[in-house]
């Protein structure tokens, strides 16, 4: 698939994503069961943007991380506490700066990921830079697609660097994505 059709499908995913309620508090509810389920102490989350579904609130019962946008060497994420989370970041949502402490990944019991939509076997359509696969390849934690029910999709784009997840979180529960 060209850039020009994910970028469509982008625009309209957005445009689908800005007419739903917000489901923060019901998916944060199912995410605070399945985590704990798991045995999960430490998290690493996002920083939602607006239109995401915000998982702030699970700070009261995991122990967060967050993540910063590298650009050097090569476009990377790197781990950080969540309270450290202080600046704008050029997409928008809220990271730790440049100085802030490193958390290594090792730490990491599960991880909860963003994105305009998700198919039903795991893939997202994510914001175009790649970083969250870059994070993924090779990585073997269990990963959580966050989103609204209506934002699971049949089919999204997809390419060979893609790196799915293995669960979906929406405000109707936690489950594994079908083929997993």
């Amino acid at each position: 698939m060209t850039e020009a059709a994910k970028a469509a499908w982008r625009t309209r995913v957005r445009a689908e994503r800005s007419a739903l309620p917000d489901v923060s508090g019901a998916v944060t509810a199912h995410l605070r069961a399945f985590l704990r389920a798991r045995g999960a102490r430490v998290v690493l989350a996002y920083r939602a943007l607006p239109g995401e579904v915000d998982v702030g609130d699970l700070a009261d019962a995991f122990e967060l991380l967050t993540t910063r946008a590298r650009w050097r060497p090569a476009p990377h994420l790197t781990l950080h506490p969540w309270a450290t989370a202080t600046e704008r970041s050029r997409f928008g949502a809220l990271q730790p700066p440049a100085d802030a402490p490193r958390v290594d990944r090792a730490r990491v019991d599960a991880v909860l990921l963003p994105a305009l939509a998700f198919d039903e076997v795991g893939f997202r359509l994510g914001y175009g830079g790649g970083f969250y696969d870059r994070l993924l390849a090779g990585w073997a934690v269990p990963t959580v697609g966050v989103t609204p029910e209506a934002l699971v999709l049949p089919d999204v784009p997809r390419a060979a660097h893609d790196v799915p997840v293995a669960f979906l979180a929406t405000e109707r529960g936690v489950r594994r994505v079908k083929g997993r």
